[in-house]
């Protein structure tokens, strides 16, 4: 049996599109919570259970096309949890990557480069962050892509503090966008002016950055709602401003009223997160929410992921 678990992605926003040079980039960090676990067995047949089953067939499908032979291999790939998808935690790319990573397993394929493994199941067409983020873990920033680049380059990888909590928070019955529509959505959005692009990769250079290097929560924390508001405002002809609707911009000013600073949504959301330095205070505000906020809410403490997806050979036994 192969087993891989997979962290999920917040994307703390993107750098550019639209116009002239590299287009797309961004920031984002893997975080341990809600995470994923896919199984691979031997069976007579190829076939796959459990929850987004269906994807895991396509998935496989490509990987063979781009591994050239026939067809998928017999096994059983059971996903054992995964998070909903189109909720903005990156959930169709780890899920993808995890397949092709048992696939590459069982047929001994080592030293993949995230390059292969992202063109493998088609993945990374806009942004890098959850491929690099699969493989390393931790904190990424990539580069934008090129006409000619399958995948953006990576720029920068980073530990976060082991202590810091993302708190998610996902309204009930919301899902952000994906497929045809976002491409539709990214060909109707006038271009980012490079102004505002110069403005994002200064805060990512000289706030962002440091502040992690440094392991300063405050001014990381007040970094991360500057640049996610900043590049939010890029899609406010779609939102209706730097965050996804009025549900999402009102939960938004409700947790920053509870002394939050570090608040973002993570891609489309309409999954928020809020940056806490630790567990205790992350459930403690978790608790203010429940007592305060009235609609219902899906809420996640999540722990940073430093390492990336693991792949293990597990005995019959276990």
């Amino acid at each position: 049996m192969i087993e891989v678990t997979s962290p999920s992605r917040l994307h703390f926003g993107l750098l550019s599109f639209g116009g002239a040079g590299r287009q797309f980039g961004g920031v984002g960090a893997m975080v341990s919570s809600p995470g994923m676990t896919l199984r691979l067995t031997e069976a007579a047949s190829f076939e796959a259970v459990g929850p987004h089953a269906r994807r895991v067939v396509e998935f496989a499908r490509l990987w063979a096309r781009f591994e050239s032979p026939p067809r998928p291999p017999n096994c059983r790939i059971e996903v054992v949890q995964a998070p909903p998808q189109h909720v903005g935690l990156g959930t169709g790319t780890q899920l993808g990557l995890a397949v092709a990573a048992a696939l590459n397993a069982q047929g001994n394929r080592r030293g993949v480069s995230p390059e292969d493994l992202a063109a493998s199941v088609k993945r990374g067409r806009r942004s890098a962050v959850g491929t690099y983020g699969f493989v390393h873990g931790g904190l990424i920033v990539e580069r934008g892509k090129t006409a000619k680049e399958a995948l953006a380059p990576l720029d920068f990888h980073g530990d976060l503090p082991a202590d810091w909590r993302f708190l998610l928070v996902r309204p009930h019955g919301d899902a952000g966008l994906s497929g045809a529509d976002e491409c539709q959505v990214f060909d109707d959005l006038p271009p980012v002016p490079p102004h505002v692009t110069d403005q994002l990769t200064e805060e990512l250079r000289r706030h962002l950055l440091p502040a992690l290097l440094q392991s300063s929560f405050s001014d990381f924390s007040a970094s991360l709602h500057r640049f996610g508001r900043l590049a939010g405002s890029c899609f406010a002809q779609r939102q209706g401003g730097p965050f996804n609707g009025p549900v999402l911009m009102r939960l938004v000013e409700q947790i920053r009223a509870l002394g939050v600073e570090g608040v973002g949504q993570s891609s489309w959301g309409p999954t928020l997160f809020a940056l806490l330095p630790d567990q205790a205070t992350a459930e403690a505000i978790a608790e203010k929410l429940k007592r305060e906020v009235t609609q219902p809410l899906s809420l996640t403490i999540a722990a940073p992921n430093n390492s990336g997806a693991e792949v293990r050979l597990l005995s019959d036994a276990s």
